[in-house]
């Protein structure tokens, strides 16, 4: 038994009860619910269409992400998230490097790393070298003036911690941030990686052992059975190459406005949708939200 969901940007309400009774037919589902009137609804399907990613390509024309999976276990009990263009809209880094004046050399050589193009390890260690002698005060600054958290990641947070699941923050960006980040959303706990200092500056190196794809597998593994987990029972998201590993090993591993490469290797994929889409993916209803106090769109 497969369960398949339709949802869209939330305030979008791109989805019609005529396009979704369409499908319904055409797939021969059953059980339509709606999770959220014009913007989330799912219906049970007793095999895999062989037209899938045609209609899922006709959809992402209409601002509709359309995700099949099976009903069995889908709801989770851990999130693991990765930080830059996941929990937050910024790369990190790249914020520092534009301080830093080297903004562009260094987006560039982080596009390439996160599209798989480029070793994940080399480009890290290229990049941070080119911050060598950046004044550590501007790292708050960073955090304070130029980054801001990705739409639905706090709700995502407090439903699933409400039902009892325990969240981690594992990024490939740096312990400077995903502190603050992890704090503010509500994490149980994070890993990143970190920026040597001396004397108020960077010293253009990363600390050992860098935490790169495979440091984030380890992080699935060792994390989940700390909690008395299964790699079935996380749910991970994440946008570049160096998440795909976690991707594939997570019971659930959503690919969210993810790179290229990535996207060819994950079929759980949210191009439209924000955080709050991964609430849905687990039969979650938006009446069934929970909004955390104090928390905003900014640090």
């Amino acid at each position: 038994m497969y369960i398949t969901t339709l949802l869209c940007k939330p305030g979008q309400q791109a989805l019609t009860p005529a396009l979704t009774q369409s499908l319904l037919g055409a797939w021969g589902g059953r059980a339509l619910t709606w999770l959220a009137a014009m913007e989330a609804v799912e219906f049970e399907i007793l095999t895999l269409p062989e037209n899938l990613w045609q209609v899922w390509r006709d959809m992402q024309e209409l601002g509709i992400d359309l995700i099949v999976q099976p009903v069995a276990g889908r709801r989770k009990k851990m999130l693991l998230a990765d930080m830059d263009s996941t929990m937050i809209e910024q790369e990190c880094i790249d914020e520092l490097a534009a301080e830093a004046g080297v903004g562009p050399r260094v987006a560039q050589i982080t596009a390439r790393a996160m599209n798989g193009e480029l070793d994940f390890e080399q480009a890290l260690r290229e990049r941070v070298g080119l911050l060598k002698g950046l004044n550590t005060k501007i790292i708050q600054q960073v955090h304070q003036n130029r980054i801001t958290f990705m739409p639905g990641g706090a709700v995502l947070l407090a439903t699933m911690q409400a039902q009892g699941g325990y969240a981690a923050l594992v990024s490939g960006g740096f312990t400077d941030f995903t502190h603050p980040v992890a704090q503010h959303l509500g994490f149980n706990t994070h890993r990143a990686n970190s920026l040597l200092q001396v004397d108020g500056a960077l010293t253009g190196e990363v600390g050992l052992p860098i935490l790169g794809r495979e440091a984030k597998v380890t992080a699935l593994q060792e994390i989940s059975a700390t909690q008395g987990l299964n790699p079935e029972d996380v749910l991970a998201v994440g946008d570049g190459a160096n998440d795909l590993g976690m991707l594939q090993l997570a019971g659930t591993g959503v690919a969210l406005h993810a790179k290229p490469i990535v996207q060819e290797q994950v079929s759980v994929r949210v191009n439209h949708g924000d955080l709050t889409a991964l609430l849905y993916l687990q039969g979650y209803t938006k009446t069934q939200f929970v909004t955390p106090e104090n928390v905003s769109s900014a640090p």
